[in-house]
């Protein structure tokens, strides 16, 4: 959040902050989120329960602590942290019509961030998207955490089914984005976002 350039689009996307401490993270997830409830203000609020990217040395540590504690073993993802999505959800269920899970996976392998930037990776890229009513995920905190990890179970059998067929069920095509094309629709993206906060906070005022 303190980087130069990076960090102020961090602050412009109201990217929420954490210690990874709960103590310290759930008063200042719960003020934040507190601030998206305005049913005036339509809200994306992107979640990554894994806390963190998937490497082959975090795999073998989260399928230590799920076999020590009784959970699933998953290969092709981490074990998700429930607190922070549990919160999000009691905060913010009466704003909410749905939650999307969304899974990436790519064709040879995962990029790096220097791949990305370089565009050196990813070829490919296929991502499946599930709508789920929100209705439909248990509202106490221990089953709409037993409801995340059984999501996530789903998550993995999926990514296992695409490295042995190559594809997602059901799966449609869309051409190649060039570089330059992908940048000019992100310069937007930040632009329209940056205008629409401004907007969103004089209206609040």
């Amino acid at each position: 959040m303190k980087l130069p350039v990076l960090g102020w689009g961090f602050h412009l996307l109201e990217f929420i902050s954490v210690e990874r401490k709960w103590e310290v993270d759930e008063p200042i997830l719960r003020q934040k989120l507190s601030t998206f409830i305005n049913p005036a203000d339509p809200l994306w609020l992107a979640v990554f329960p894994e806390g963190t990217d998937f490497t082959e040395e975090k795999c073998k540590r989260s399928q230590k602590f799920a076999a020590e504690n009784g959970l699933p073993v998953l290969n092709n993802v981490l074990l998700p942290k429930t607190r922070g999505f549990c919160a999000c959800l009691e905060v913010l269920r009466g704003s909410l019509d749905a939650v999307y899970d969304v899974s990436f996976a790519y064709k040879h392998q995962c990029p790096n961030f220097l791949d990305v930037l370089f565009g050196v990776d990813p070829s490919e890229v296929h991502m499946h998207v599930r709508r789920i009513p929100v209705n439909e995920i248990p509202e106490t905190e221990s089953e709409a955490a037993a409801w995340l990890i059984h999501t996530f179970q789903i998550k993995d059998q999926l990514l296992s089914d695409f490295n042995y067929h190559g594809h997602f069920p059901n799966q449609g095509t869309e051409g190649e984005v060039s570089i330059m094309k992908y940048l000019a629709n992100f310069s937007v993206v930040i632009a329209l976002t940056g205008l629409l906060n401004k907007a969103s906070r004089k209206r609040n005022e």
